[in-house]
């Protein structure tokens, strides 16, 4: 909680602040919300819906449910939250074994969100790159992407002029 505080700080007034949460437990939204006091909450573990609802109105800011994506029906998991989360992340299921819940550089068939896409809002990610974000937003018709080691030279680092190049990318 003490480096997303410095984090948030950093971009206070020129950006919004996603606290992103795995499971958590109603102690954790707690300190987050107090400590952090993030804009948004986004979701990314294997949050029910009226745990989402629980932890929407814990925070009492706008929530973004994370639904895993391989399938079509795993898309249409997202019907479930559409009342009840502010946005939907469609990211792609991580794979077995895998440490992070998001961030695995992996890209699903994007044609699995054609029955779902136009019912709900939500945002796109899962293995978007400077290369490939255009023909995502152009199949999909996402409004808002989401990228995390697409833009990265090693783990975790990222790098500035793949940044550039995303941003270029997704706005063509």
């Amino acid at each position: 909680v003490g480096e997303a505080l410095e984090l948030a700080r950093r971009v206070a007034g020129r950006a919004k602040v996603v606290a992103l949460l795995v499971d958590p437990d109603d102690a954790l939204v707690s300190d987050v919300m107090r400590q952090v006091g993030p804009d948004i909450v986004q979701l990314h573990g294997s949050e029910t819906p009226e745990r989402v609802a629980a932890i929407k109105a814990l925070a009492g800011v706008a929530v973004m449910k994370a639904i895993k994506v391989e399938t079509k029906s795993d898309a249409a998991a997202a019907l479930a939250y559409k009342d009840i989360a502010d946005l939907i992340l469609f990211d792609a299921k991580a794979p077995k074994g895998a440490v992070l819940p998001g961030g695995n550089g992996i890209a699903f068939d994007w044609h699995a969100l054609e029955d779902v896409a136009p019912r709900v809002d939500y945002m796109l990610s899962g293995g978007l790159t400077p290369e490939n974000v255009a023909a995502a937003i152009r199949l999909t018709g996402a409004k808002a992407v989401d990228v995390s080691s697409g833009v990265e030279k090693a783990p975790g680092e990222k790098d500035t002029a793949l940044i550039h190049a995303f941003i270029a990318a997704a706005k063509a």
